[in-house]
């Protein structure tokens, strides 16, 4: 990964295993589906025949607390900026991408009254690839992570989509300054502009003076139907001047059927762009983060079960995760799931160098 990563130790004759080896020793581990530090240790020992081929290993297989230790100890910011410079390197162009921005707790990394640690990702959705993740700070929240990872990415071209808690005008400002649009969820932040807003929406969709897509999905037994609604016609709003590239307010009404238990809920939206079907599938397309990498990475990879807190070891075991997750997603055979190509990893030596070796080329349709 570049740019290079400092180790965080002082040379010392303790320092007996090489950082590199150590952060190949723990992607590979993570790629084959195990998740704990004892689990590590016992997968590199077992494969140090095949590690050795392009390993150093000078004194052997470091101890599992060795490498929970040195993982925690690197500098999270400068493993971010590496994460991202290999992503973006692979993914250079975001023009015409989707790149959703959603915050998601490790919480099994929670102790005591020590709050589990937050992270905010960014992730292309219709390349499917995790671009970016920024901690949230203690006794802050996503407000001032949010930018923070913006200012991580080239977003020119790529339309940003957020939920309620970047609903900000500092972040809309951030965002059209490098030259996106943005799709920002309205919520009770802040209340009179959302207050307007679903006033105005309302009635509109009421008269029938909006033209309304609706989209019906099917999916075990649970029907949903969704009505998008988007009005150009905010002149009106007193907060328009303070809102950087606002162009229309958005409404969704989704409806869910549960055999016989029906339930509706309407979702507000500032936009930076008036087109009525680009907001339909902006509105839609934000679910990748959650569907495509949160739960993946919960299910598949353990996340939240996870339970290291040591340090910043959360945090980049965290990136660690997200490297493995783009990795496989992308140099695996297009018919295996996650889970099958993990299993492959971990059973075939060959099949994991090739996903090392491999460059991954994230989808583009």
């Amino acid at each position: 990964m570049a740019p290079k990563l400092l180790d965080p130790r002082r040379e010392t004759r303790n320092k007996l295993h090489k950082l590199d080896d150590m952060l190949m020793i723990v992607l590979c581990a993570v790629l084959s589906g195990v998740e704990d530090w004892v689990g590590m240790e016992t997968f590199a020992q077992e494969r140090e025949a095949w590690l050795r081929g392009f390993l150093e290993l000078p004194n052997g297989i470091p101890s599992h607390d060795t490498l929970s230790d040195v993982l925690g100890r690197i500098d999270p910011a400068a493993f971010r900026a590496a994460f991202t410079a290999w992503a973006t390197a692979a993914l250079p162009d975001l023009a015409g991408e989707q790149v959703g921005i959603d915050g998601k707790a490790a919480r099994g990394s929670r102790e005591g009254d020590n709050p589990a640690v937050h992270l905010v990702s960014a992730f292309a959705g219709r390349a499917r690839w995790v671009l970016a993740q920024q901690a949230v700070a203690e006794k802050s929240n996503e407000i001032t992570a949010i930018p923070e990872l913006l200012g991580l990415l080239d977003l020119a071209g790529a339309v940003v989509s957020i939920d309620a808690m970047g609903c900000q005008k500092a972040i809309a400002q951030t965002i059209i300054d490098g030259g996106a649009d943005y799709v920002l969820t309205l919520k009770d932040n802040p209340p009179t502009l959302c207050e307007d807003v679903q006033l105005w929406l309302d009635t509109e969709v009421a008269r029938g003076c909006l033209p309304v897509q609706e989209t019906l999905e099917k999916d075990h037994g649970r029907i949903e139907i969704r009505r998008f609604a988007l009005s150009p016609q905010i002149d009106w709003l007193d907060a328009k001047p303070d809102w950087a590239g606002l162009q229309a307010v958005g409404r969704v009404q989704s409806t869910r059927i549960i055999g016989d238990q029906v339930s509706t809920e309407c979702r507000y939206f500032l936009c930076s762009f008036s087109e009525p079907d680009r907001f339909a599938a902006t509105v839609r397309g934000h679910w990748g983060i959650e569907n495509q990498q949160h739960w993946v990475l919960d299910v598949q990879f353990g996340e939240d079960a996870c339970r290291t807190r040591r340090d910043h070891s959360a945090e980049n075991l965290a990136l660690i995760r997200r490297v493995a997750l783009n990795v496989l997603r992308h140099n695996g055979p297009p018919r295996d799931s996650i889970r099958q190509r993990k299993i492959r990893a971990a059973l075939n030596d060959n099949y994991r160098l090739n996903l090392l070796l491999g460059t991954p080329t994230p989808a583009t349709t």
